[in-house]
C-alpha cells in the first residue's frame, strides 16, 4: 500500500498533474507547491495507450492510469474496459454530447472543487439526466422485463 509523498501518513487519493507525486489531501498539494520541489518528471517509457518509439515524453503528458484515478475502496466502482469501449462507440451517446450545454455542465462538474455536490446539482439538469440515463444503460443495462428506469 502507498503512503502520501508529502506527509507520509495517509493513502493517497491524488497525482500531481505536474510531478505526479502522489498525494492525500489538499493541504499535501499546497504543501507540496510551496516547497518548490515540483518539477516535470521525464520518463523514457512511453504511456500504455500510445506507444512512441524512442521519444522520451513528460509524464505530466501521458495518460491517467487506472491506478491515478482508483484507490483499493473504489474498486467495485470500476467499469469494465468492454463497457467504457460500448461507451465511446454509442451512436446515442454521441448524439446527446453533441450539445454545448450539457458539455459545459461536463466541465463544471468535472472542474468543480465538490464533485459530489457539482453532480447533486447536474441532476436536477434533465439534459444532464438524459446523458446519465444514456450511459447506465450501457455500462448496467436492464434486464429482461425489468424495465426500471435509471
Amino acid at each position: 500500500m502507498q503512503l502520501c509523498g508529502v506527509c507520509s501518513e495517509q493513502i493517497p487519493k491524488y497525482r500531481c498533474p505536474t510531478c505526479r507525486i502522489r498525494y492525500c489531501s489538499l493541504g499535501c498539494f499546497k504543501k507540496h507547491k510551496s516547497e518548490d520541489s515540483c518539477e516535470q518528471v521525464k520518463e523514457c517509457a512511453a504511456p500504455v495507450t500510445t506507444p512512441l518509439p524512442d521519444a522520451c515524453q513528460s509524464s505530466a503528458d501521458q495518460p491517467w492510469t487506472v491506478d491515478d484515478l482508483l484507490d483499493e475502496g473504489s474498486e467495485s466502482d470500476r467499469v469494465p474496459l468492454e463497457k467504457l469501449r460500448q461507451l465511446g462507440e454509442s451512436e446515442a451517446l454521441m448524439t446527446v454530447l453533441q450539445n454545448p450545454h450539457l458539455r459545459e455542465l461536463l466541465r463544471t462538474v468535472d472542474s468543480a472543487e465538490d464533485k459530489a455536490k457539482a453532480m447533486k446539482k447536474a441532476m436536477k439538469e434533465p439534459l444532464f439526466v438524459e446523458f446519465a440515463d444514456q450511459c447506465m444503460k450501457i455500462i448496467e443495462p436492464a434486464e429482461e422485463g425489468n424495465e426500471e428506469a435509471y
